[in-house]
């Protein structure tokens, strides 16, 4: 027999408490518990689970179905997955639901869009807008849970809900979006994605820290946990992956927002023809995929202070080249201030670009044009050598494919993609440039 037990519970961070408290021991929020109803159920027999030899399991083939989207399919690891939960969370105004739109109007698949935030004539808008034709797909405005749950066992292909932080449980009290409801709802999906083998799509709002709103235990749950990146103000957008139990965590996907809605962006340049002092070309990889992409440096005087700025780069990186290159080459950046900007909106998170970093800044301190044609590819060491990088072959065949003539590297590369200089030390560098 049930019984029924009133506790308070922090919407916040989901602290439990006998009594209604001000301030959340646990989180810090003021005024953040709110009364729930808990359920105690006698103890009663379980039936033992059945033991499995591991040798003896066979293993699960893994289906995959297109998104209709290149760029989706290869941050999701080839395709959708039957049965998966997959999150998706971002900036408000980034794009989530657009993209979540799209991807429904372009599967020919039965497809469930469950409205939780905007009403059937939003949405209407919007799908003319990206020019949806996807005949079998079905809108839903609905917040609970267990009345979605039932519509999602009439049978449908595809799920995608719009947001996670509107649906709520009935058997629950505390509001929608609490920590409570969250987690209720989340769960209740989850199960009825994996009985169903129906794909289910959920948003997620984020916090002001830029992670996903709700209890932590939510990435947990889930398949998949996708981030969608960028500005609102520019076109750009990355689709990173941040868990995924059915693919690689290293691929991205790259959208331009445009009237028409998000387009894929593989083929779009990140980089000026136009030779200039303070610029110069790399290529990075994010995954298995290389992206050529222009640095630019700006070297100034500095009348105070000499100030460090460094977008779309690590600054403390950029401090510790420039210490370098005062000891090694002598230049006395102690009296110049220094900014580095990474063009399109990418940020660049591995050490490759060394190279074409400390080109552009002595570009700019020379104030003297390096040639277009040419690419730098490099790790640059404390001690002043410049370091192999990863995947030599595979970044300079993109680069040659983009009509780049030439490259600096540490070493040779096993195929003759552009004709290759080989500098292995920083003073070297100058000698060529």
């Amino acid at each position: 027999m049930a019984k029924q037990k009133t506790v308070f519970e922090c919407i916040e961070c989901g602290y439990k408490s006998a009594k209604w408290m001000g301030k959340c021991p646990a989180c810090g929020a003021w005024d953040s518990f709110v009364e729930v109803s808990e359920s105690k159920t006698s103890k009663t027999a379980k039936t033992p689970s059945k033991i499995l030899k591991f040798e003896e399991i066979e293993k699960d083939e893994i289906e995959r179905f297109s998104s209709g989207d290149s760029e989706l399919d290869l941050v999701l690891g080839g395709g959708i997955v039957p049965g998966s939960l997959v999150l998706i969370g971002g900036s408000p105004g980034v794009g989530k639901s657009t993209l979540m739109l799209k991807l429904a109007g372009n599967i020919d698949k039965k497809t469930l869009y469950v409205a939780g935030e905007e009403s059937p004539g939003q949405i209407k808008i919007r799908a003319e807008r990206l020019g949806i034709k996807n005949k079998d797909l079905y809108l839903m405005p609905e917040i609970v849970v267990e009345n979605i749950i039932e519509e999602i066992k009439k049978g449908y292909e595809l799920v995608i809900i719009d947001s996670i932080q509107t649906i709520y449980s009935q058997n629950l009290q505390s509001a929608p979006g609490s920590v409570s409801q969250v987690r209720e709802a989340t769960f209740e999906l989850m199960r009825a994605a994996k009985e169903t083998k129906t794909p289910i799509f959920i948003i997620g709002h984020i916090t002001k820290e830029g992670s996903i709103a709700g209890p932590r235990v939510l990435e947990h749950m889930v398949d998949t946990v996708l981030y969608f990146e960028g500005d609102a103000s520019k076109e750009l957008r990355i689709l990173r992956s941040f868990k995924n139990r059915f693919g690689s965590t290293s691929e991205i996907g790259i959208f331009e927002m445009t009237k028409e809605g998000l387009k894929s962006a593989k083929n779009k340049s990140f980089f000026s023809k136009k030779a200039l002092p303070g610029s110069a070309i790399t290529v990075i990889l994010e995954g298995t995929r290389p992206i050529v992409l222009e640095v630019q440096a700006l070297v100034s005087e500095s009348y105070s202070i000499p100030k460090r700025s460094a977008t779309g780069f690590d600054l403390a990186r950029l401090n510790m080249i420039l210490a370098l290159l005062e000891k090694k080459l002598n230049l006395p950046f102690n009296q110049y201030d220094v900014f580095i900007n990474v063009t399109g909106g990418i940020k660049i998170n591995e050490p490759a670009a060394d190279l074409a970093i400390i080109a552009a800044i002595v570009s700019s301190f020379r104030n003297r044009p390096i040639s277009k044609e040419t690419v730098f590819l490099g790790e640059v060491s404390l001690v002043g050598d410049i370091r192999e990088v990863p995947g030599l072959d595979l970044r300079l065949k993109e680069a040659a494919s983009l009509g780049f003539k030439k490259a600096i590297t540490p070493t040779k590369p096993l195929e003759n993609h552009l004709k290759t200089y080989v500098v292995t030390e920083v003073e070297k560098l100058l000698e060529w440039m």
